[in-house]
């Protein structure tokens, strides 16, 4: 698996969203700026995570982003699978966005060889990115927070 510059970009706006979470808005700019992300793709990764309910926004002179959950409840996986679709490395093996593979000739067989090791990296994938928190980076040990239900 590859992670794409807008999952990149996006976990790193929600890492700094985190940092003000609870604390008010955090204006665009100021984030694009203090991540380094152009304003323009900016933008169109946190429409995706407002329609994902991770993420909310406020207009106006004040206005700004805001993270819906607490940290602790949005996990790593949520958000890629939110910028980037499913984790799963082909169709067949993906629990968010299956899709019968249509010219395998083991599509239509109980046992497909291919299958097995693909739900294989699919799950260790999955195992990891949903362990994992925004709560957990919010910690600079990197260790996960004791009280962490992921």
């Amino acid at each position: 698996m590859r992670l794409s510059k807008k999952s990149e970009y996006g976990l790193r706006a929600m890492i700094e969203l985190t940092r003000s979470f609870g604390r008010g808005v955090v204006q665009r700019r100021f984030l694009s700026e203090q991540q380094g992300i152009p304003l323009g793709f900016l933008e169109i990764i946190l429409l995706q995570l407002k329609n994902s309910g991770l993420v909310g926004s406020r207009r106006g002179k004040n206005g700004g982003v805001f993270l819906l959950k607490p940290p602790r409840e949005i996990t790593l996986g949520k958000i890629i699978r939110t910028l980037d679709g499913p984790l799963a490395p082909i169709g067949c093996v993906s629990q968010t966005a299956y899709r019968k593979c249509e010219d395998c000739p083991y599509g239509e067989t109980a046992t497909c060889p291919i299958q097995k090791v693909m739900l294989d990296v699919r799950n260790a994938i999955a195992s990891v990115l949903d362990h994992y928190s925004l709560e957990d980076f919010a910690n600079p040990s990197g260790k996960k927070a004791k009280n962490s239900p992921v």
